[in-house]
């Protein structure tokens, strides 16, 4: 059985949470306050954390920070009231494994928590695996960068050879803000055909097409506003 932290100061949100979470099979503890919730995850075993933003002593993005700073990589959903992409940039660059921005349906929350779990365990079961080494998976879709090949649901998916090399580029620079004119250097050279910064912008489109669950909701390419992209794997 799985067992999840609920870290959230609101005593009916808390409950709420706690019970349906059981309700679907999951082994669930919860705490009120940030300093407390680092104190579970540090000295308890979870196999993920849902944490509020916004709470007592610590918010979620400082027990997210501390708690990845002592080589902590329980997977952690965080729970916010902000919709500003800036906020959900600081919160995955800080090591949150996703966000979801209240208010949200329990619906959406546990699907979130199961694609949290799907992917942590799929990482376990690779991650000494050295034929995995050129297999990235960034939301739906899975890339073989050597073979060039792309899937999604285990169904091929067709991409441009320039579309793998973005991917390939963003995941070497994964979390960093890469500008368009990084990309227009790397992937097209300034002699291919004059590309300009609106043609890295239309291949963020497609590429977002194939990759997010939400294409008008992106939590893997991220738009840095003008500057450029970010990749959240």
């Amino acid at each position: 059985m799985k067992k999840i932290l609920i870290v959230e100061d609101e005593p009916s949100m808390r409950m709420g949470l706690s019970d349906n979470l059981e309700f679907e099979g999951y082994e669930v503890d919860s705490v009120g306050d940030g300093k407390a919730g680092m104190e579970k995850i540090l000295s308890d075993s979870f196999d993920l954390v849902v944490l509020d933003v916004m709470l007592p002593t610590m918010t979620g993005f400082e027990v997210c920070k501390s708690v990845r700073k002592k080589g902590n990589n329980t997977p952690i959903i965080l729970l916010t009231a902000k919709g500003e992409e800036i906020d959900k940039v600081r919160g995955l660059e800080l090591g949150a494994d996703d966000y979801i921005t209240k208010p949200f349906s329990l619906r959406e929350l546990m699907a979130r928590i199961k694609a949290v779990l799907r992917r942590q365990g799929r990482s376990s079961h690779s991650a000494n695996s050295v034929l995995d080494a050129n297999v990235i998976e960034i939301g739906r879709l899975r890339v073989h960068l050597d073979a060039y090949e792309g899937f999604s649901d285990d169904q091929p998916v067709k991409m441009s050879h320039k579309e793998f090399e973005i991917i390939r580029y963003l995941w070497e620079h994964a979390r960093q803000t890469v500008s368009r004119y990084d990309l227009l250097e790397n992937i097209w050279g300034y002699e291919d055909d004059q590309p300009t910064t609106r043609t890295v912008d239309n291949f963020m489109v497609k590429l977002r097409q194939k990759i997010e669950p939400n294409p008008n909701d992106p939590r893997h390419i991220l738009t840095v506003h003008g500057v450029g992209y970010k990749l959240i794997p």
